[in-house]
């Protein structure tokens, strides 16, 4: 069966669909709603199905009426219009889900051929839809296929709701002397990562991202009163929150403490330690760890996944102080991507990008050989979330290799303008066969969890439903077999002690390739970039969705 994913943009939810149907021996094609002569690709390619999972926009009736046509709705049934996570998070509601509709001429309000709930967190709109929205879509979507071969399947009527009001900036203000930190942050919560909030501070207008609870520090309302590792603490009626970025009008999402810069330059930095055990994370803080006995959980929670120069020489010492202290250390990420590679945010806004940009691959690089040279203990990469560019590569810089099932990676460069370093070349090469590797890096596919423990990129993939316990029990097995730990130990320094050289010098080599992308100003990563970071039409796309 031929299906087509009509979409906005590729974005992580488009992806997770679309590995999910390759996975499933589908034969899927992309169109971006947006592109010229739409119809007429759509007729080309001829589609048995057209599925929308991210749309912004109405469909034209000519589409829906030539080809089965069903669109995703992060909603309950009764629900209809726009920024329904806002609203879910806005009315504090105990449940949610996602429903897929038939078009037709109703915004919302075709026939439901398939749903899917799930208990609501208090976490911010972008982390429930990459994690809560995203596991109930995959479900909604096999129960679609299914229903949409039964030739005696019936769908539901949609509840023919009024479509809810657009929520204003005026509905998400901060009334600093009346609204508690709890309500402050359901504010940021249901604005992230889109629209933000809108807030001005020493005459600055901006939005704000990225709430965090202080529960030890306190100011009179709206005082800046700390800042950490670029975010910003500001004092509220019943104590103090935590605000990690901020993005002018018009700008780009920065740290916080790059986008007041002067203004906050008496505000004390307000410290913690290196690596926050998990009895003291009620602040904002980004790498943490948890140990049990001889195995340590190292999660560290950058913005997007993304890594600056200064975060990456920060998780590079975390790691080789828990080298002293544990016997098998897993690498976890964070609650909405394990990584993503280097912050492009901050290389954009940058005055001195080449060597900005170079410091930052290089301090990845720093991080990777902690990973790869660490002879004495077990690394594992648990991808229980999306991983991208650099982000894979540090993974796989691991011994062992874990995913969740429906993870999505993006194991390439290319669409940035990038070669890419990270001692992929080894990392990579060692376990992928050249042909497929080649293939992925120069087409830039986006590969399931599943596709890639096919080709060799991973170990094992478990189930979302008990993948902690599983991860749990291998780590177990391995740390209590002493005999096997340390086959394995022997067997890795033997293997690094021949092989030290010839790593170090794959990542010369990939660094000489790297050197004029960040330092030649017509170098095509600094167009890319920009491109991507202010969210502009890349024409590249259509070659990248016609290649998958």
């Amino acid at each position: 069966m031929k299906i087509l994913l009509l979409i906005s943009s590729f974005n992580s939810l488009s992806q997770r669909v679309y590995c999910q149907l390759k996975e499933l021996n589908y034969e899927v094609s992309i169109c971006l709603e947006n592109q010229e002569n739409l119809l007429e690709n759509i007729n080309q390619i001829n589609p048995d199905i057209i599925f929308c999972p991210y749309l912004k926009k109405y469909l034209p009736s000519k589409i829906y009426k030539s080809y089965p046509t069903f669109i995703l709705h992060p909603g309950m049934r009764g629900d209809r219009g726009h920024q329904s996570l806002d609203h879910a998070i806005n009315d504090e509601r105990k449940e949610w889900g996602v429903v897929i509709l038939k078009a037709n001429e109703e915004l919302d309000g075709g026939d439901i051929y398939a749903s899917s709930e799930f208990k609501m967190r208090k976490a911010s709109k972008s982390s429930i839809y990459r994690n809560e929205i995203s596991e109930a879509t995959a479900k909604a979507l096999k129960t679609l296929l299914a229903n949409f071969k039964n030739p005696y399947f019936k769908p539901f009527p949609q509840i023919k709701n009024s479509i809810h009001l657009t929520l204003k900036q005026n509905d998400r203000k901060i009334n600093w002397e009346e609204d508690t930190s709890e309500t402050i942050i359901k504010k940021i919560n249901m604005s992230d990562s889109y629209p933000g909030v809108k807030e001005n501070f020493f005459g600055i207008d901006c939005f704000m991202y990225g709430a965090h609870k202080e529960n030890e520090l306190k100011s009179s309302a709206k005082e800046i009163i700390a800042k950490r590792d670029g975010a910003i603490c500001i004092g509220t009626l019943d104590g103090a929150i935590w605000i990690s970025h901020l993005k002018k009008e018009g700008g780009i999402k920065l740290p916080s403490t790059y986008v007041l810069k002067e203004n906050i330059k008496g505000v004390k930095e307000q410290r913690i330690p290196l690596i926050l055990n998990s009895d003291n994370r009620n602040t904002f803080h980004e790498i943490y760890v948890e140990k049990k006995e001889d195995i340590a959980y190292l999660h560290f929670d950058f913005h997007n996944g993304a890594m600056n120069a200064e975060q990456a020489i920060r998780l590079k010492y975390a790691i080789e102080y828990l080298k002293e202290e544990c016997k098998i250390l897993v690498l976890m990420g964070a609650n909405e991507f394990f990584s993503n590679g280097i912050h492009l945010n901050i290389l954009e806004d940058s005055k001195k990008q080449g060597e900005d940009g170079w410091s930052n691959i290089n301090a990845m690089n720093d991080v990777v050989k902690s990973i790869l040279f660490a002879q004495d203990i077990i690394t594992i990469a648990s991808f229980s979330k999306n991983a991208g560019a650099g982000g894979v590569f540090l993974g796989l810089a691991c011994d062992y290799c874990f995913a969740q099932d429906g993870v999505v990676f993006n194991p390439h460069y290319k669409t940035m303008g990038l070669s890419g370093s990270e001692y992929h070349t080894f990392s990579f090469y060692k376990r992928v066969k050249k042909d497929i590797a080649d293939e992925i890096l120069n087409k830039c596919l986006v590969i399931g969890s599943n596709e890639a423990k096919k080709i060799g990129m991973l170990d094992e993939v478990f189930s979302s439903m008990d993948y902690n316990k599983n991860l749990e029990t291998f780590l177990e097995d391995l740390v209590n077999d002493e005999e096997k730990f340390e086959d394995f130990i022997d067997s890795k320094k033997d293997f690094l002690f021949d092989n030290e050289e010839k790593i170090e010098k794959l990542k010369e080599k990939e660094l000489q390739k790297m050197y004029p992308e960040f330092w030649d100003k017509k170098s095509s990563f600094h167009k890319l970039r920009n491109a991507f970071v202010y969210k502009k039409e890349n024409k590249n796309s259509l070659k990248r969705f016609k290649e998958l």
